[in-house]
C-alpha cells in the first residue's frame, strides 16, 4: 500500500512554477517605506498549522505581533528586529534564528531580504455557538 500524502517527505526548493502571493505591509502596522513584499508557500500541513516556503522583502519597516513561532534562514540582506523594549538585534545572509510566539516589536529591512522561513501557528479553536434562549 502507497504512504497517504501526508506521510510523503516534501523536498522545499524554490521552484520557477511556484507563483507568489504579492502583497504591502498595511498601513495600519507600517512606520517607513512602502515595501513590496512576495511569499513562495513551498509546504502548508493539511491542519494548516505548519507552513514552509521562501519570503521577500523590499526595504521597509513595520510593526510586528507573533501569533506563530518562525524559524528564518536570511538567504541575502539586512534586517534588523527590535523587540517592545527596544532590544534590536541584525541579521543578515546566512544568518538563523527564531522569533517566538508572542514576540512584539519591528521589523526593518535595510537591505533587500529573501529568506526561507518555517511558521507554526496553533488553529484557533472554534467559536462557541451562540445561544439562542429566548
Amino acid at each position: 500500500m502507497p504512504p497517504s500524502p501526508e506521510l510523503c517527505i516534501v523536498r522545499l526548493q524554490q521552484r520557477s512554477n511556484l507563483a507568489p502571493q504579492v502583497y504591502y505591509v498595511s498601513k495600519e502596522k507600517l512606520i517607513t517605506g512602502n515595501p513590496k513584499q512576495a511569499v513562495w508557500i513551498e509546504y502548508e500541513s493539511p491542519d494548516r498549522e505548519f507552513f514552509a516556503g521562501i519570503w521577500a522583502s523590499e526595504v521597509g519597516e513595520w510593526k510586528v505581533q507573533y501569533t506563530e513561532q518562525e524559524y528564518c534562514y536570511i538567504l541575502e540582506g539586512i534586517n534588523v528586529l527590535t523587540d517592545e523594549n527596544g532590544n534590536s538585534q541584525e541579521f543578515s545572509a546566512g544568518m538563523e534564528f527564531i522569533v517566538p510566539r508572542g514576540f512584539v516589536g519591528t521589523w526593518r529591512v535595510v537591505e533587500p531580504t529573501r529568506k526561507r522561513f518555517v511558521i507554526h501557528e496553533k488553529a484557533k479553536p472554534p467559536s462557541p455557538p451562540e445561544r439562542s434562549d429566548a
